[in-house]
């Protein structure tokens, strides 16, 4: 039987274009080689495509590739050859890797990918969006309030403070690993906040600061799905919340605790809100789902990553190494998860006798 041809894809434009390095070279690092061919393509900073040997920092070092689409047929171009892919498995973070914006070429193209699809993908990566859509199926989540750049002038950290309580958190609307996010306290820290999350995109929200656990369940599968276990992350006492440096510079930032001691009642609440957040954001193949869980046992859905971290210390292949999934197995199951969806697909008609 011949090899499934994967394209791996990782970099991009994204301010966690570095994470997205780390999650791929550990993806490539443990990928079944006697089942899957590999091909390795790195984005660079500024949007170039180019196929590499290794996965390194320095993707501007491999051949430059072009993407194209002939006669309905992709075409992943270099001057010396041509590849082809039987699927791609993208390990793009953030901006114009998990926003939908790739998984919109991948369709066009007509290649099967890994995760979800456009509209799963944008939903999820737009916190607020998948608030208001999380809000209406009744799937808690903390209060809070949006502001674009053009309502600069309106925002009031008295009015803000007096709905959401003097401790708030201030964050970027499309943007991961707590990239531009700042915790506030005072109206100096507050008018700090709100420059700093303008700097990544046009909309930030405002949320109250939820003070509880913060525990996190991975999401595997489509029509068959497995929830795992609930892990903690226990924050060391120099950090107040888990902030990019928490999460990726300081080794001793935290201790991931799996699966998290709590009650049977309150862990099955949150295996319950993840598979129902899972759901009703329209995702596919994979998720890591964010929660609170406050002193009193109230749950609180944070946000639905649609590609988490694949790095060592990544809780999501962690996870479902505790359900029994390895790390070889999932990598598998989430190539074939894609194809199989993609089957799925190509059995809905894009055929219509009109008449006209």
């Amino acid at each position: 039987m011949s090899k499934i041809r994967v394209g791996i894809i990782y970099g991009g434009r994204s301010v966690e274009h570095d994470i997205s390095i780390l999650s791929a070279r550990n993806i490539v690092s443990n990928i079944n080689t006697d089942l899957f061919e590999i091909s390795l393509i790195g984005i660079d900073k500024s949007g170039k495509w180019f196929h590499v040997d290794t996965i390194e920092t320095a993707i501007t070092n491999g051949m430059p590739l072009a993407v194209s689409l002939e006669a309905g047929n992709a075409r992943f171009r270099t001057t010396e050859s041509d590849l082809q892919f039987d699927v791609i498995f993208p390990v793009l973070h953030g901006t114009d890797g998990e926003d939908g914006a790739i998984q919109g070429l991948f369709q066009t193209l007509g290649l099967p990918y890994v995760g979800s699809n456009v509209l799963g993908s944008a939903i999820a990566m737009d916190k607020l969006v998948s608030k208001q859509l999380l809000e209406a199926n009744s799937i808690p989540v903390a209060r809070y309030l949006s502001y674009t750049d053009l309502e600069l002038d309106k925002i009031s950290y008295a009015e803000v403070t007096s709905q959401l309580g003097e401790s708030i958190i201030v964050k970027p609307v499309n943007l991961g690993s707590s990239v531009g996010v700042t915790k506030v306290r005072t109206e100096e820290d507050f008018d700090k906040a709100i420059k700093e999350a303008f700097q990544y995109d046009h909309t930030i929200l405002i949320e109250e600061f939820i003070t509880g656990r913060e525990v996190e369940c991975a999401v595997l599968g489509n029509t068959h799905v497995i929830v795992s276990v609930a892990g903690e992350i226990k924050l060391s006492d120099k950090y107040d919340f888990y902030s990019f440096t928490a999460k990726y510079a300081d080794p001793d930032s935290a201790e991931i605790v799996i699966p998290a001691d709590m009650e049977a009642s309150v862990h099955m609440e949150v295996k319950r809100l993840s598979l129902e957040a899972y759901r009703a954001l329209h995702c596919a193949d994979l998720s890591r789902v964010d929660l609170f869980v406050t002193g009193d046992n109230r749950v609180f859905v944070n946000e639905v990553n649609t590609i988490p971290g694949f790095t060592n210390i990544s809780m999501y292949p962690s996870l479902l190494r505790h359900e029994g999934v390895e790390y070889q197995d999932l990598i598998t199951r989430l190539i074939q998860l894609a194809l199989e969806r993609n089957e799925a697909n190509h059995r809905i008609t894009t055929d219509y006798d009109s008449q006209l």
